[in-house]
């Protein structure tokens, strides 16, 4: 397996925001967004080439209870079942961050991170509703919506129509923004909309704290 980075940081995102975790970065995404912070983990081969049982030894020679399944797009990878089962344990947690475009059943996951793409990040690349709905259905999830400008609202508003069953505490709104202006500056546009659905406002912390850093 390939894998991009290894870092021990903090969660920026979601639920478990602030909570010192261990992120493993697998190497690839096709899906090119506009607005991404990893580009450098986009290619397939960028990054160092782990057998399962060495990948295994470096996670947890790191003493965390939470470990962060990241990317590229780890959904993508072919090993990654066995990645987890091998790192899976009832003491650990495991967060799989994805954006919804390939859907294994049946992974040792505690929470799977759901960033769906909208137009503003990917406008050739629709978002693929029947996936969704089965990570939906069959994990512990969170869905991460990166908000760039108002009008992505009715954007998530169809894509919400579009699905059954969705917890709407499960739903996050989070500021498209590489720097700390930026996301000052949307947090309050973010906040009215927030208000008016009632889903839930999502600082990302690590833009707060570290800007674009690598490793953060």
């Amino acid at each position: 397996m390939i894998v991009n980075e290894i870092f021990y940081s903090l969660q920026g995102e979601g639920k478990l925001i602030g909570v010192p975790s261990l992120f493993v970065r697998i190497a690839g995404c096709s899906l090119g967004c506009t607005w991404c912070d990893t580009k450098y983990a986009w290619a397939p081969d960028a990054g160092t080439d782990y057998s399962i049982e060495d990948l295994k030894q470096k996670i947890l020679a790191k003493e965390t209870r939470h470990i962060v399944i990241t990317g590229g797009e780890p959904m993508a990878s072919p090993q990654l079942a066995e990645l987890l089962t091998a790192i899976a344990s009832p003491n650990r947690h495991i967060t799989i961050e994805t954006s919804a475009i390939e859907y294994i059943g049946d992974l040792p996951c505690d929470l799977m991170s759901i960033s769906p793409k909208l137009a503003n990040a990917a406008p050739n690349d629709p978002l693929n509703t029947e996936t969704l709905q089965k990570l939906i259905d069959n994990y512990d999830y969170q869905l991460k919506f990166v908000v760039d400008r108002p009008e992505d609202l009715n954007e998530i508003a169809r894509c919400l129509e579009n699905l059954k069953n969705v917890n709407p505490y499960n739903i996050l709104l989070m500021p498209q923004a590489a720097t700390i202006k930026e996301h000052t500056e949307k947090l309050p546009m973010l906040a009215e909309i927030c208000k008016q659905t009632g889903f839930t406002l999502a600082p990302r912390l690590q833009v707060i704290l570290w800007g674009q850093q690598r490793g953060k």
